[in-house]
């Protein structure tokens, strides 16, 4: 989304500017500032090596009314035992300083290598500049300055209105590798003005989550410092929302807009992706187990490799599916698609399939493989791409 597309929201003020933190000339420190009556919600990645802003986070989150958060590039922070926590927290106390709040209404967030220590001289003096900077239309720059490996920024809004009050939703997010959320995405920050209740914040950002960052992958792996969060600023004027029903479901659906476009933006930015692909598996027995053929036929490094090389190698689909590691499953009834092309029918090569046709949907920039189990009427779809040379190349060099 380019700069004059996203809105920005009122009760937030946002800054990035280059610390130094890791490598010179880039943004690689960004403060969000939040008004008073705002309230936060969020989930962090399940990985038990979380890094040291999460443990922060998380805990602060569960007992205190934020007043910022900050994000930095260059280092993750995590594997970095107590002297990494001592400068997770001594960033924060700087912060908390230069801000005069409590230092508990700080919440950090740190993305990139893993297990080194991060420069606290670099927050002494990029803080500073960042409270100097502080700017309601700053979320382009502040989207900028939290990506990593990303190729570029990620950011998009949606205005709607209820009962004539209109209200803004603008997120942003980062992540390109390592992405296989087993909550999340690894940094998403999802801000509107509306007055939603902090108990029903705390349903929606898991909900929204689940329908979004939690069904993306482009590696299999998840990160040591996934969050996701999501921010009411309560700035409009307006009856504070309490429930989803006939009068919220217009910003939940928002919401929900902004939440998959982020999501989708992570694959399609994925480390060296050529492709982006929807996988539906649909006639199971229950949503989890759609969910979970799904995610193995996208996690599959053989079926990631065929999409790149445009091969229409359906024996990798058919063997992600036999290996997904569900109850029962009926070989002989399961029907498999590229886009419309039938693939496979009753567990075996279709009557009509031709191999030129299945090549001619695996070049297109963007595919569907469908599967339907036959087993019940669940379903589910992920979101995934390609394994390219480029991929091995990125994380290969990601240190160097």
């Amino acid at each position: 989304m380019t700069q004059t597309e996203w809105l920005p929201v009122p009760g937030i003020r946002l800054a990035a500017v280059e610390a130094g933190i890791k490598k010179a000339n880039r943004k690689d420190l960004v403060v969000l500032e939040l008004s008073e009556d705002s309230r936060v919600s969020g989930i962090f990645t399940l990985n038990r090596f979380c890094a040291a802003p999460v443990q922060v986070a998380k805990s602060r989150l569960a007992t205190g009314a934020p007043r910022y958060l900050m994000i930095n590039t260059g280092y993750a922070n995590a594997g970095t035992g107590k002297k990494g926590m001592e400068n997770c927290l001594a960033s924060c106390r700087l912060l908390a300083d230069a801000a005069g709040c409590a230092e508990d209404q700080i919440l950090p967030y740190s993305t990139g290598v893993i297990g080194e220590q991060f420069p606290l001289p670099a927050f002494a003096t990029g803080l500073p500049k960042a409270l100097a900077e502080l700017d309601e239309h700053h979320w382009g720059r502040a989207s900028e300055g939290i990506m990593t490996t990303d190729t570029y920024p990620k950011l998009t809004s949606r205005r709607v209105e209820i009962d004539g009050v209109p209200i803004t939703v603008t997120g942003m997010a980062k992540g390109s590798g390592m992405i296989k959320p087993n909550m999340a995405t690894m940094l998403g920050f999802i801000a509107t003005d509306a007055p939603i209740a902090k108990p029903l914040l705390d349903q929606w950002v898991k909900a929204l989550a689940d329908k979004s960052f939690n069904r993306v992958t482009v590696d299999g792996d998840t990160s040591t410092n996934d969050a996701c969060m999501l921010i009411s600023t309560a700035a409009a004027e307006m009856p504070e929302i309490q429930a989803l029903d006939d009068h919220s479901q217009v910003l939940y659906q928002a919401l929900e807009s902004v939440f998959v476009e982020l999501a989708q933006a992570l694959v399609r930015d994925g480390e060296g992706a050529t492709k982006f692909v929807s996988i539906t598996v649909a006639g199971a027995a229950s949503e989890s187990d759609a969910r979970i053929v799904a995610e193995t036929i996208a996690h599959s490094p053989l079926v990631k490799t065929a999409l790149f090389a445009s091969d229409p190698n359906w024996g990798r689909i058919l063997a992600a599916i036999g290996r997904a590691p569900i109850a029962s499953l009926d070989v002989d009834k399961v029907n498999v698609w590229l886009d419309d092309l039938l693939l496979v029918e009753q567990g075996g090569v279709a009557d009509s399939y031709e191999e030129a046709k299945g090549a001619a949907v695996m070049a297109q920039p963007e595919i569907s493989i469908s599967a339907d189990l036959a087993s019940g009427d669940a379903e589910c779809t992920v979101w995934t791409c390609d394994f390219s040379y480029d991929y091995v190349k990125i994380n290969a060099e990601y240190r160097t």
